[in-house]
C-alpha cells in the first residue's frame, strides 16, 4: 500500500472513532463540549501535545 492510500485510511478510522460518542451519547457529547469551551488555551494546548506524543509513541511501538 502507499503512503497516501494508508494515510487515507487511518483518517477515516479517524472519522469513525470521533463519531461513535457523538452517535451513542449525544446529551454526554453535548456537556462535554461545553465544559471544553471554558477550559484556557493552555490546557487545550498541552492536552493535544500529550494526545499527539502518546500517539506517536503507541504508533511507534505497534509499527
Amino acid at each position: 500500500m502507499s503512503f497516501w492510500h494508508e494515510l487515507i485510511v487511518a483518517f477515516c478510522l479517524l472519522l469513525v472513532l470521533e463519531g461513535i460518542l457523538p452517535f451513542l451519547y449525544p446529551q454526554r457529547w453535548r456537556r462535554l463540549v461545553e465544559q471544553l469551551a471554558t477550559v484556557d488555551d493552555r490546557t487545550l494546548r498541552i492536552c493535544g501535545l500529550i494526545s499527539m506524543l502518546a500517539g506517536t509513541l503507541l504508533l511507534y511501538l505497534v509499527r
